[in-house]
């Protein structure tokens, strides 16, 4: 398992890009007694790093309090954002749980093309094998070849069994039988990947809606969990991918990935503010650890660059 001083580690230079951007937005204000012009900066700083306009909103209010009790440095501007962030992230700062009776627990995930979905899938595996858990995958995205084979290579790296067919095969076949042999194994988790294609809502929403009769079939409970994944780099896009998601297919949970790669973290606090979802798990690596759910005192201090202050 991940060492949690390396996996903080990964944090800091995850989310460096972000917090460097956050804090060369915030720097040079904040000198005494703030003051509405300069109340005005911090907001549309705060907007400009992704956090979102609500908790902009709600940091700017904060600190019209605060500087009236007592004059403002940059590093005080910085931890009241983190008490702040903290306090978005933590109600939706949730593992995802395996409780689910009888067994397996089902879990859809869905996502764009390019979102890190397939990848995502693996490292929930590897996350689940590490707690112990009997771990199935299935490749319901068929529209691509190249999906299926990469689902492959990341079962095989992650020593779990995959059921699949062939390109342009039924989705919902497969789930139905990934089913029946994750049952006979006594598998925990069943973790299906579905098609990425947005271009025809319709044509998504019809084979998801197919998937979910098949396993209403063999459990009315299924799916136990329906999982989108979100690509951080492509920031407030991310936000617009989360409701029309959510309206398809009935979202239930959010994994972020893509951190590490970009300056936009901050989206991660938007969609925790906006939308209210359980975010299950954030990416910062490419390697097959490196997503891990997390903790929001630790992320919030993170992104307002103030991890080492006591």
């Amino acid at each position: 398992m991940t060492d949690r001083r390396s996996w903080h580690e990964k944090l800091v230079g995850g989310f460096r890009r972000t917090s460097d951007r956050l804090v060369g937005n915030l720097a040079g204000l904040g000198l005494g007694r703030l003051t509405d012009a300069q109340l005005d900066e911090i907001e549309e700083a705060l907007i400009a790093s992704d956090l979102g306009p609500a908790i902009a909103g709600r940091i700017r209010a904060r600190l019209t309090d605060v500087s009236v009790e007592r004059n403002m440095e940059e590093l005080g501007i910085r931890l009241v954002v983190a008490e702040e962030v903290e306090r978005a992230l933590t109600p939706v700062a949730r593992p995802l749980a395996i409780d689910a009776f009888p067994r397996p627990q089902v879990i859809l995930v869905i996502g764009v093309n390019g979102s890190g979905k397939t990848t995502t899938i693996a490292k929930l595996a590897h996350l689940f094998a590490e707690q112990d858990y009997q771990v199935m995958l299935a490749a319901g995205d068929t529209f691509r070849a190249a999906a299926i084979g990469q689902l492959q290579t990341w079962a095989d790296r992650a020593g779990v069994p995959l059921v699949a067919g062939k390109e342009g095969a039924d989705a919902a076949g497969i789930v139905y039988e990934a089913v029946k042999q994750a049952t006979a194994i006594g598998a925990d988790v069943l973790i299906v990947d579905t098609a990425g294609r947005l271009q025809n809502k319709r044509e998504l929403m019809d084979e998801l809606a197919k998937i979910r009769r098949v396993l209403g079939r063999l459990n009315p409970a299924a799916p136990h969990d329906v999982v989108l994944v979100l690509d951080a780099t492509t920031g407030q896009n991310a936000l617009n991918q989360i409701e029309v998601f959510r309206d398809l297919a009935g979202v239930t949970g959010l994994v972020m990935t893509k951190l590490d790669g970009t300056a936009r973290g901050g989206v991660l606090v938007a969609a925790a503010e906006r939308f209210g979802l359980p975010i299950h798990a954030i990416g910062v690596g490419e390697g097959i650890g490196d997503l891990r759910p997390f903790d929001a005192r630790e992320v919030s201090r993170i992104i307002a660059g103030v991890e080492r202050v006591t």
